[in-house]
């Protein structure tokens, strides 16, 4: 029987008709329109949702069900987005019940960080483990637990957000309004605020230049011209890592994974990144010398992750 998955992000919806043996085939994206109004949004979700059905040939009603996947805070069992930042009006918003009007199927929806490690579990990195902590690595920090062989989601559903842990009492200020979040130090907009404060403070280093061809500084500029000997950009990677790692360290204390994903796009930099990140954490796990520490993966689904997590929410 067939599935869909959609995967809503605050610029595209990614939608895909899923088989029993997790394989997408067929696929669609549209724009999310994030600055519309809420009824608007939803509509445009439950549109890219017959979007992939049309692509594969049928209907949505001749799926088993929906899933969709939120970027925010929500309660997977009542449906209720509590606040979804990048979708405009998004706080307390019945989302699954005005979801569940427009699809002739039943919906499951979830947290888009979780659908992602529920994928990556199912059939990615993380295949055949029973504990599996994922970071994605992005505008944010997110963040998704698999416990025992179950998605561990919290009280209400609310739980797993692993990037506002705090990483620094009294350290920089993060988007939720914290100080000291993992978030305001390892995601994709930290690493650019790092490597921006190390460019001011060395006008010679070669990300300038680097920047200048590329048209803006962004997650590759520091991780780039650190492989070409930069003092100024190896400094910027190994503080990052060093913060990175120290984050993953006290999850691994608390959850013993058997396996730690990284996802979202500054897991391009493959082993340059994972290599780093494996050398670092043992200094940062609780008795490490004595039972060791799992590997860090680069998370290996992509945006597909979502998608076929999305799907298939009910297998964990």
């Amino acid at each position: 029987m067939l599935r869909i998955g959609v995967d809503v992000g605050g610029t595209f919806i990614k939608a895909g008709v899923v088989d029993e043996s997790y394989t997408i085939l067929h696929k669609v994206s549209v724009p999310t329109g994030g600055d519309a109004a809420y009824d608007a949004v939803v509509q445009h979700i439950a549109h890219a949702a017959e979007l992939a059905a049309q692509a594969g040939g049928i209907a949505v009603r001749e799926v088993a069900s929906v899933g969709i996947g939120i970027p925010g805070l929500l309660n997977p069992r009542t449906g209720v987005v509590v606040s979804a930042p990048n979708l405009r009006g998004w706080q307390d918003v019945p989302f699954l019940d005005t979801i569940q009007k427009l699809l002739p199927v039943p919906v499951r929806v979830g947290n888009d960080a979780n659908c992602a490690v529920v994928g990556e579990t199912l059939v990615g990195a993380a295949k055949g483990c029973e504990n599996v902590v994922m970071l994605t690595l992005g505008t944010g920090v997110g963040g998704g637990i698999v416990a025992g062989g179950r998605l561990f989601v919290g009280g209400e559903g609310l739980g797993a957000e692993l990037g506002h842990t705090i990483l620094k009492w009294g350290g920089e200020t993060c988007g939720c309004g914290m100080q000291g979040c993992t978030e305001a130090y390892c995601s994709v907009t930290a690493l650019v605020k790092q490597t921006r404060r190390a460019m001011e403070a060395d006008p010679a280093s070669a990300m300038h230049e680097y920047a200048r061809q590329a048209g803006l500084v962004d997650g590759r500029t520091a991780f780039e011209c650190s492989k070409l000997g930069d003092k100024a950009a190896i400094e910027v990677v190994e503080n990052y890592c060093g913060y990175l790692a120290n984050a993953i360290g006290s999850l691994v204390t608390v959850f013993r994974p058997d396996v730690v994903l990284i996802g979202g796009g500054l897991s391009n930099q493959r082993e340059y990144l994972m290599d780093k990140l494996n050398a670092l954490l043992p200094k940062y796990v609780f008795a490490a010398s004595i039972i060791g520490v799992p590997p860090i993966l680069r998370a290996t689904l992509g945006n597909d992750a979502g998608t076929i997590g999305a799907a298939f929410l009910d297998r964990m």
